[in-house]
């Protein structure tokens, strides 16, 4: 990937050069500082992202209805989490009779 001195834009190939579809400016291909360009250094695993379990860790649930077929409960457990990339957050409960899982709305 290169990006143009002049503008800033990311450059495109066209034979030996490179070339800026913004500015037009034109740059020489240099083969050793392409293959620098590919070369990665190892990805690491992290393993699995954690999950929810509104349950881990808390004894204290809510009176909230279970939304599931069939339960009658009114009790839930319930977990706050960050929503990705958002700004607030939102509240996760399982149900303390059948296990069913969802969000507040």
């Amino acid at each position: 990937m290169q990006f143009c001195d002049e503008c800033g834009s990311l450059m495109h190939t066209e034979g030996d050069t490179w070339l800026c579809r913004s500015c037009e400016n034109e740059e020489s291909r240099d083969s050793q500082a392409e293959a620098a360009m590919a070369i990665q250094d190892g990805q690491r695993d992290d393993g699995a992202p954690d999950v929810a379990d509104a349950t881990r860790g808390t004894t204290e649930t809510m009176q909230e209805p279970c939304p599931a077929d069939g339960c009658d409960s009114e009790r839930a457990h319930y977990e706050m989490m960050p929503k990705p990339g958002g700004s607030y957050e939102v509240r996760l409960f399982t149900c303390v009779e059948c296990g069913h899982k969802w969000r507040e709305s």
